[in-house]
């Protein structure tokens, strides 16, 4: 499967792959699947590889069915999306990858987002359009910040909320310059992460010829 692929393809997914990051996002009972899209395109460009969308509200795997249809599939592909039903097996498997959970929610001990470290393995989570994170979850947080806002209307979209919160974590990123390795052949990780590419790439095209 490997061989059938162009040189410049796999110099492509090198690339991204190298470029990847150790921070993720996890999204708590956000109905709009537009809104859920965006958000993983926004993750992907700036190298993140897997998403947690947490739904408690009805069946997650609804949401999945309807994500699956409405998510841009040139992103789908790349960024691993995880589906859970319950709270604490979702920050479970956050906490195993991540070291800190901060929230967007506004409270006594809220920070600005430009105050964090997003250089460190870290996870950001977005609440209901609405009712933002739950109180439940908002007690198994690290921290909450907020974006700074000097307008009337102190309301972001979760989509754009999201992109403005990742691409200051890129920023950060970039100023220490961790956009700047290179695929590294030894690595188990990018290996992996390259098998993984070249699977979902045959699996669209092999969809498509259908």
């Amino acid at each position: 499967m490997k061989d059938a692929l162009t040189d410049e393809r796999t110099k492509r997914f090198r690339e991204v792959i190298a470029k990847r990051q150790n921070i993720t996002v996890i999204l708590e009972n956000v109905h709009d699947p537009h809104n859920i899209g965006a958000v993983i395109r926004s993750c992907d460009a700036i190298g993140i590889s897997e998403v947690f969308i947490l739904y408690t509200e009805a069946s997650h795997n609804f949401l999945k069915q309807k994500v699956g249809k409405n998510t841009s599939s040139g992103t789908r592909k790349w960024v691993k999306t995880h589906y859970y039903g319950e709270i604490e097996p979702c920050f479970e498997h956050v906490r195993s990858k991540y070291q800190n959970i901060y929230g967007t929610h506004l409270g006594e001990d809220t920070q600005s987002l430009y105050d964090l470290d997003l250089t460190r393995p870290v996870a950001l989570m977005f609440g209901n359009e609405q009712k933002g994170i739950s109180e439940k979850a908002r007690s198994l947080l690290d921290g909450n910040f907020i974006i700074p806002q000097y307008g009337m209307v102190q309301s972001l979209n979760i989509s754009v909320a999201c992109a403005v919160s990742l691409f200051e974590a890129s920023r950060q990123r970039s100023v220490k310059k961790m956009y700047s390795d290179e695929f590294n052949t030894d690595s188990v990780l990018h290996n992996e992460m390259f098998d993984g590419f070249v699977q979902k790439h045959f699996e669209y095209i092999n969809k498509k010829e259908k």
